[in-house]
């Protein structure tokens, strides 16, 4: 009696669970894929130009998260940085891989994850915080653009509101 017990249990939490995390990331973060019509070598440039513009909290002064963000290391193919949020100090670890496919096209990987164990659901932070370096260095703008990403694997990512967060 006590496995079925334990048995119904276990299928009821897991039920309920999944309802209150719905399909998203169980804990907030966010990946993203890019195509762009420029080498990996301008991509990389670009986004390691905006990570550091942005160093600073002045453009936190208008009320977004455009600022706090630190460079962290980078390699041929990698680019890692952090942003921690102005109001509450939280931080999160972002991580862009990049892949050639000829001398005109790239391939973006992007990862963001809270450094915040606990963290589950993130007003899709881990999302602006890819979106607004892309945005923030006119990438979006470049011929052979394209974003991949979905609530599945992006925390939040449909109700993402980048001029907040």
């Amino acid at each position: 009696m006590q496995p079925l017990i334990c048995c119904v249990l276990l299928a009821l939490l897991g039920a309920s669970s999944a309802f209150v995390l719905g399909d998203g990331p169980v804990h907030a973060s966010c990946k993203v894929d890019w195509t762009f019509g420029v080498s990996c070598d301008d991509v990389k440039a670009k986004i390691k130009a905006q990570i550091t513009a942005w160093t600073s909290a002045d453009g936190c002064a208008s009320g977004g998260e455009k600022c706090l963000y630190t460079f962290q290391s980078e390699s041929a193919t990698q680019l890692k940085a952090t942003h921690t949020t102005p109001v509450k100090h939280y931080v999160d670890d972002l991580t862009f891989s990049f892949t050639a496919v000829d001398s005109t096209t790239c391939k973006v990987h992007g990862y963001s994850t809270s450094e915040t164990w606990y963290a589950h659901l993130d007003y899709s932070t881990n999302y602006c915080n890819l979106n607004n370096l892309i945005t923030g260095s006119a990438l979006h703008q470049v011929a052979g653009y394209t974003e991949t990403t979905s609530d599945k694997i992006c925390t939040q990512y449909s109700s993402a509101n980048c001029e907040k967060y």
